[in-house]
């Protein structure tokens, strides 16, 4: 499975696209709001730049990608405002993967400049907008060329789904009964992966540059736990289910892998958000024709497993990259 190009959330403003099953992620950009806002104010503060360039890596499509904008935006316009200074202008570089819905973000555009001029009024600078496809984990942007970075529960997403993984029969990721050697391939894939997105962006980051990553983590030392997997462990019992009717091949089963670290919501409307990131990649790999039996199935698994207390484990880092 090539992830760039099966790796985007569902388009369109459906009832299964991203853009209607995205409040968990929202959730998570309105909590960290406060260290985004003081990473980028801080920033501004130490600088006073005449133009600002911001790259929202894993951007998506939906009201997300522009709430996460404005936010930051209007942090600056706030401070600039109590100094008395002229506001700098905004360059904001929105970057996903090939697959995802930029259009969709583009037509949304002139609402949004009309927003944020009733919000912060005459005297705001001028925002322009550019669309950057490709994977963060390799260079985006020019050297040098970018005050700050935000990500939102991007990271997560592995460059490609970790290779040694033949002994995780019966399970797509990660999950407690996965054999040693597969933990160690995902953790290997991480570190990789991690490590040349944090040199990408030191290269690609101004002096005295910031950015903010929230990374969906977990309380225990086990990189196995539920923490991280629980609904990719509950979207493999419902696809092993199918295994057993003969709906789906076995072989096929298992040969089908995430490649992510951590997805764990088991609330309301839990099968529904897993289906706006992942349907993709299962349709991908299995076709169209299982896929609303499969969430089906993980609907009825959730509801089942409803009393299971689930907590969502969020880490948000905050960097500056030094002269």
């Amino acid at each position: 499975m090539e992830v760039c190009q099966v790796l985007h959330m569902n388009r369109g403003r459906g009832e299964k696209s991203y853009a209607q099953n995205s409040s968990l992620q929202r959730k998570v950009i309105s909590m960290t709001k406060p260290i985004a806002k003081e990473a980028i104010t801080n920033l501004y503060r130490n600088t006073f730049p005449a133009s600002l360039a911001i790259a929202d890596l894993g951007c998506s499509s939906g009201p997300n990608t522009l709430y996460a904008v404005s936010e930051l935006v209007k942090a600056v316009d706030e401070v600039r405002r109590k100094l008395g200074h002229q506001s700098p202008e905004y360059q904001v570089l929105l970057n996903d993967l090939p697959g995802n819905d930029f259009n969709a973000i583009f037509k949304s555009l002139a609402g949004f400049h009309e927003d944020m001029r009733k919000q912060m009024g005459d005297g705001s600078g001028p925002c322009f907008f550019a669309g950057v496809p490709g994977s963060f984990y390799g260079r985006l942007f020019r050297r040098k060329s970018l005050n700050f970075v935000y990500s939102s529960c991007g990271v997560m997403w592995l460059s490609q789904v970790p290779e040694g993984l033949e002994d995780n029969k019966g399970s797509i990721c990660m999950v407690g009964k996965s054999p040693p050697s597969v933990v160690k391939a995902y953790y290997r894939q991480f570190q990789m992966d991690f490590s040349l997105f944090l040199k990408c962006r030191s290269e690609e980051l101004v002096a005295g540059g910031r950015m903010v990553l929230n990374i969906y983590s977990r309380k225990s030392e086990d990189p196995s736990s539920k923490e991280c997997s629980y609904m990719w462990d509950l979207l493999s019992v419902a696809l092993n289910e199918m295994v057993v009717e003969g709906i789906i091949e076995e072989e096929k089963s298992d040969s089908f892998n995430i490649p992510s670290e951590a997805f764990k919501d088991g609330g309301y409307n839990a099968a529904k958000i897993l289906r706006a990131a992942a349907e993709p990649m299962l349709v991908s790999h299995f076709g169209e024709s299982i896929i609303d039996e499969v969430f089906s199935r993980l609907g009825d698994i959730v509801n089942r497993k409803s009393e299971e207390k689930t907590e969502i484990v969020i880490v948000t880092v905050s960097m500056t990259r030094k002269g």
